[in-house]
């Protein structure tokens, strides 16, 4: 697994968890919803992803996109 890969599945898996949380627990978790897309896009535009530097730092491989 690369740098790239880990981060869609690190997004993936924040948006299920924060859709089970609106679901189960309180409506308020949509925002963590919000704060995923968003953090996406301006990733997308910017090649900045906070989460990319944290899987960079514990040694995945670096893939095409966050290089």
């Amino acid at each position: 697994m690369n740098v790239d890969r880990a981060v869609m599945a690190f997004a993936g898996a924040m948006v299920l968890l924060s859709l089970l949380l609106t679901r189960l627990v309180h409506p308020a978790f949509f925002w963590l919803t919000v704060f995923v897309g968003v953090n996406l896009m301006q990733a997308a535009f910017t090649g900045f992803c906070p989460a990319a530097r944290v899987f960079k730092a514990v040694g995945l491989p670096p893939g095409r996109i966050f290089d």
